[in-house]
């Protein structure tokens, strides 16, 4: 699997431990954001010491059952808000609610119920299926908070998340994703913005030392 990096950093160690952790192994079956968490109830007890080890104090981390199990496909969030499947049980969004402190809203993108994987948004801005209506977009970004953008990843495929995985400083792509792609992922998450500091240069670096 070949991947581009897009931005300047990643500006901590749990944003640096989410690329990892989204890219793209778990992406399907986990959701979280900077305050928590939500992982298949599959998840084994060693599993889940090992992400509680790699995380720090403050993040919750909970198991969900959940009969949409593929949490990546059906759901998708910044740290502020979640959209979600039109069918996710009502006690999963209760928990990610809780968990991950979001406000969440039952939705569709481009009248497809997978959000997860035809939305991709950061708390700077995000991208949606390359179908979706001016209207719809104006809808979604009044719902976010965010600038949308209609878009797609690896030379034309409408499967974002896929392809995809961003923070609100550094953004990872596949490696067919073509310099106009490129281009618009720079813009819409506002990443030539993002400025490292020193801290999160130091973490970036303890980061890859331990994974070498």
């Amino acid at each position: 699997m070949s991947i581009r990096k897009v931005g300047s950093s990643v500006e901590t160690f749990f944003s640096s431990f989410l690329f990892l952790l989204f890219c793209f192994f778990f992406f399907f079956v986990n959701l979280g954001n900077r305050h928590g968490l939500l992982v298949p109830s599959s998840t084994t007890d060693q599993e889940l010491q090992h992400i509680r080890n790699s995380l720090p104090d403050s993040v919750r981390i909970q198991r969900v059952e959940e009969r949409l199990s593929a949490l990546g496909n059906v759901t998708t969030c910044n740290d502020y808000v979640a959209l979600v499947h039109p069918d996710l049980d009502r006690e999963t969004e209760e928990i990610l609610a809780d968990v991950l402190k979001v406000e969440v809203f039952r939705q569709t993108v481009a009248d497809q119920v997978l959000v997860g994987s035809y939305c991709v948004f950061s708390n700077q801005g995000g991208i949606v299926h390359p179908k979706t209506s001016i209207d719809d977009q104006d809808e979604l970004s009044s719902l976010l908070q965010v600038p949308l953008v209609a878009g797609t990843v690896n030379r034309g495929s409408e499967v974002i998340a896929a392809g995809m995985v961003v923070n609100d400083w550094c953004a990872f792509c596949g490696l067919d994703t073509t310099s106009t792609e490129l281009s618009v992922i720079e813009s819409i998450f506002r990443l030539n913005e993002a400025q490292p500091s020193t801290i999160a240069t130091n973490m970036r670096d303890s980061l890859i030392d331990s994974l070498t």
